[in-house]
């Protein structure tokens, strides 16, 4: 059995619309996937509404009251008691024995759970259905709420790089596909989750974690970007290594169909003299006789430009000995004019 989720009220949020209003942080935390919305006091009165409609009666938890003569935004107190009694409301619910008003539409649309979860309802199965940011639909807004994300992400690439194991010490083509397909899988899951994470932490970053949340430094910011950027580079060194498994296979088998072939009609005798598809746009339309005149002729113009090397680097030569000359006959005249001046 999946262990329970845990769902709580961390933190508040003061909105920035005019006028303001107190935005309550919901937090659905499990071992390794996690995420968090946003409600205000009136989204939790229509889903108190909404169950009671929808069940015809009561939920198990009363709301708090509201305040008629002191508002939220202007109390600390009073948003603290209310967070607190929130916070006990959802928890009643998802813990009642009685299953439900968590399985109407209400309660599901209200957290932001997929359609498609179990029918029992208890917070076990919140495990199973909760795939990352999109089963949330909200994004990252919460450090620890990002080391949790990061804590599965390595998981998916370390069961990816096990698929991958498991693939290339498979014996029957079968189970090459059914791993090949599971580290496929748990690829695309972690592509995904690195995008949610490079998000998330732009929203941290940049001051979007709202009231209550502790902020990262700069340090610590550029230490979660190096995660990032290493979680990607292992992602893309593990498709790579996917795709060369598959290009293998399909290499493998092309040979050993061409050996069953062979053993059939019989391995074709290796052909001597020249070879079709080694040819050169020179050579591909001569005879023998026209090849051998075509080196010949190579041969010939090589030989004519080693001759015209040979010319130049004697010019070269002829050249520096008049440099030396003419720098003799300087040193001279230098020397002639030293000897006047010592006069």
């Amino acid at each position: 059995m999946a262990p329970a989720a845990e769902i709580s009220i961390p933190n508040t949020t003061i909105s920035t619309t005019s006028p303001p209003y107190t935005i309550y942080n919901i937090s659905l935390r499990l071992p390794l996937r996690s995420f968090s919305i946003q409600k205000r006091y009136t989204d939790f009165q229509n889903l108190h509404s909404q169950l009671t409609g929808q069940t015809g009666n009561a939920p198990p938890a009363t709301l708090p009251s509201k305040s008629w003569f002191t508002r939220t935004v202007n109390s600390s107190s009073l948003t603290e008691d209310r967070r607190k009694a929130l916070e006990v409301y959802l928890r009643t619910l998802d813990e009642c024995d009685d299953a439900q008003w968590r399985k109407t539409s209400a309660w599901r649309t209200f957290l932001n759970l997929p359609s498609s979860i179990s029918s029992d309802g208890k917070a076990s199965s919140l495990h199973s259905t909760l795939t990352g940011p999109t089963g949330g639909g909200a994004q990252i807004s919460d450090p620890t709420i990002w080391l949790d994300f990061h804590r599965d992400l390595k998981a998916q690439l370390h069961d990816a790089r096990l698929h991958l194991t498991s693939r290339d010490q498979a014996s029957t083509p079968q189970k090459q596909h059914e791993s090949s397909a599971s580290a496929k899988s748990c690829l695309v899951r972690a592509g995904s989750t690195i995008t949610a994470l490079e998000k998330g932490l732009e929203n941290i970053s940049g001051g979007k974690s709202g009231w209550g949340a502790k902020s990262l430094g700069e340090g610590e910011a550029r230490r979660r970007k190096d995660l990032i950027a290493n979680a990607r580079k292992e992602k893309e060194g593990l498709e790579n290594l996917l795709n060369n498994m598959a290009m293998k296979s399909k290499l493998d088998s092309a040979v050993s169909s061409m050996k069953e072939k062979d053993s059939l009609i019989g391995a074709k005798k290796p052909r001597s003299g020249r070879v079709l598809g080694k040819e050169t746009s020179e050579t591909r339309e001569l005879d023998n006789q026209g090849v051998l005149q075509l080196q010949k002729q190579k041969m010939a113009d090589q030989d004519f430009d080693v001759d015209e090397l040979r010319k130049i680097v004697a010019r070269q030569k002829e050249l520096g000995v008049a440099i030396n000359n003419e720098l003799e006959v300087q040193n001279d005249m230098i020397r002639m004019v030293d000897e006047d001046a010592d006069r």
